[in-house]
């Protein structure tokens, strides 16, 4: 039997963000405008009852009240764009490190261009935080939600206005 998959529209402070469950279970965030997003005939029927939780942690992280999200992911991809995005999991809600610092962190001082394009690949966004990786020398560097949004993410994770700009 064929997965189930289903999405729902939500409004956030960047634009409108398409969930998209495999079976109930979270598969894909895409913003407005996304890199690689892939057609609308993907997402599967609207239906917002799979979503509850995940727009409730969403609510949460946008009104400031949440900085780690607790949820089940249904993530397709390489064993080795699985492991990055595991790793982005564990960089600190406000922190950033750089795609060098990330391929050390797992055993491939030399693979931080692979880190990068499986960065860009990430099907859950801000869940999966790719915004929190930067460029070698602290600047900001491709996000498939565009630079502006990467920008308005990581100052209001510093604490700063959603929408300030660095």
């Amino acid at each position: 039997m064929p997965p189930t998959v289903r999405h729902t529209v939500v409004d956030s402070p960047y634009d409108a963000l398409t969930l998209v469950a495999v079976d109930g279970v979270l598969s894909r965030i895409h913003m407005t405008g996304q890199r690689h997003r892939p057609p609308q005939e993907t997402f599967g029927s609207p239906d917002p009852r799979p979503f509850t939780e995940a727009v409730r942690q969403l609510d949460a992280y946008f009104a400031g009240e949440l900085t780690e999200f607790d949820l089940p992911l249904h993530l397709v991809g390489t064993p080795f764009q699985l492991r990055v995005w595991e790793r982005l999991r564990r960089i600190p809600y406000g922190e950033t490190r750089t795609y060098g610092e990330l391929a050390e962190a797992l055993g491939s001082p030399g693979a931080s261009r692979a880190v990068g394009l499986a960065n860009g690949r990430n099907p859950v966004g801000i869940v999966v935080p790719c915004h929190r990786v930067i460029g070698a020398g602290g600047g900001l560097t491709g996000y498939g939600g565009g630079l502006d949004r990467k920008r308005r993410l990581l100052a209001f994770e510093a604490g700063a206005s959603a929408n300030a700009l660095f």
